[in-house]
């Protein structure tokens, strides 16, 4: 496979527009991960989750070239649901409507940046060594979005053992506020998905962002978030992780000025031999500042659900507040559930505290249900759904949360 790889690099190198200095960086990027490879269970951030193991498995050749000559198609759009969009194709952007916005406000940026550092992380070599679609958006200072952005990732049905690298970024300017939503089509093909962002909220600005994997897929799905907060921002993130064969968020969260806040909710709800990570890091890098994580799993069928969070607390980090919990539910004797909860605390005027448990589901409740009428079927359901809705009710935007719960079945 690294062969062919070569070759596909070699091929979007020279047939790409890039000028000397992109390509130098690219060759870079791309020398690192040949030297390194897919991550593997010998690095810790995938002790459970071994990436090179999982592709080996599902791919007998991963392509990542491929001529994309697809612009506008017809797509299931979310109906009932006023918001903008942006759609990406394969990997590169379709269609972007910012109908409901002041257009004035908003600068995209499509223009290929580069970071010129290499990254520790090799999937972020991978991504920078054959990214060729990039958008950046910009909301202006002052400016409140009137309505939600939905990042829709269509991939075609013809797509098949291919590897895309996706990357999209996000400032907000002081005093904004903005509302994602990240959501894919259903895909019945292998693909790898290396998905990168780096968001930056300004002073006193707000990002709400959903990132929904619900539509059953093959696909193996990488996605990493660079986040950094400013004086008084606050970051709401939702996540609910079901779809995918494999999927692994990772989030690096950094609150880098006083005051700033940060709520990650999650859920993770597994079968049919599915794997999906949720990995987080909270940096607390000054004082005053609040994070909160909860993590709920539920796991059937051979499935394997994995959580990795971090506190991390700066010396000059005084007054941190941060919680973190992750609970899973098991539904039966085949699964797998990993957690791996950590502090790290330079400061010694914090309050920090973190927790994971896992636990079969409660019979005593079942026939308490089945005594009133429910069937055994009817009865795992409704405790499956209390349990999972303790994070969706986290969810501050009121349409989103309809939508999340129709999308998982939790009535309202």
């Amino acid at each position: 496979m690294q062969s062919e790889i070569k070759s596909n690099f070699e091929k979007s190198l020279s047939e790409g527009n890039y000028s000397t200095s992109q390509k130098e960086i690219k060759e870079k990027n791309f020398n690192k991960f040949i030297d390194q490879g897919f991550p593997n269970k010998r690095i810790e951030d995938w002790k459970f989750s071994d990436l090179n193991q999982i592709i080996s498995a599902n791919f007998k050749k991963l392509d990542f070239y491929k001529e994309n000559n697809v612009s506008n198609i017809d797509f299931d759009s979310i109906s009932d649901f006023n918001h903008n969009k942006i759609v990406f194709v394969n990997g590169s952007v379709s269609k972007i409507d910012f109908s409901y916005e002041n257009e004035e406000k908003i600068i995209i940026n499509q223009n290929l940046e580069l970071d010129n550092e290499l990254s520790e992380n090799v999937l972020l070599n991978l991504n920078t060594a054959f990214l060729s679609s990039y958008i950046k958006i910009t909301v202006s200072k002052g400016y409140q979005f009137q309505k939600p952005l939905i990042l829709y990732n269509y991939l075609t049905s013809d797509l098949d053992s291919c590897g895309l690298n996706m990357k999209l970024n996000i400032n907000l300017e002081d005093d904004t506020s903005m509302d994602v939503v990240n959501i894919s089509n259903e895909n019945t093909k292998n693909n790898f998905l290396n998905f990168r962002q780096k968001i930056n909220i300004g002073k006193n600005s707000i990002l709400k962002n959903y990132s929904l994997d619900v539509k059953p897929t093959s696909n193996i799905k990488y996605s990493f978030k660079d986040i950094g907060l400013d004086k008084n921002s606050h970051l709401e993130y939702f996540i609910l992780s079901k779809g995918s064969k494999f999927a692994k968020h990772d989030i690096n969260c950094s609150l880098n000025n006083n005051h700033g806040s940060v709520a990650i909710n999650g859920i993770i709800d597994l079968d049919n031999k599915k794997h999906h990570e949720i990995k987080t890091a909270i940096n607390h890098n000054e004082e005053n500042c609040k994070s909160y994580q909860l993590i709920k799993s539920v796991l059937n069928e051979n499935s394997k659900g994995v959580y990795q969070g971090k506190i991390y607390v700066n010396s000059k980090a005084q007054k941190t507040d941060g919680y973190q919990l992750s609970r899973a539910l098991l539904l039966n004797d085949d699964v797998e559930f990993n957690a791996k909860p950590e502090l790290e605390i330079y400061a010694d005027d914090v309050k920090c505290s973190h927790g994971s448990t896992s636990g079969n589901i409660d019979e005593n409740s079942i026939f308490y249900l089945m005594s009133r009428g429910l069937s055994h079927a009817q009865s795992k359901k409704l405790l499956t759904n209390g349990f999972l809705n303790e994070a969706v009710e986290k969810i501050t935007n009121q349409s989103v949360k309809s939508l999340v719960k129709k999308l998982t079945g939790i009535q309202e």
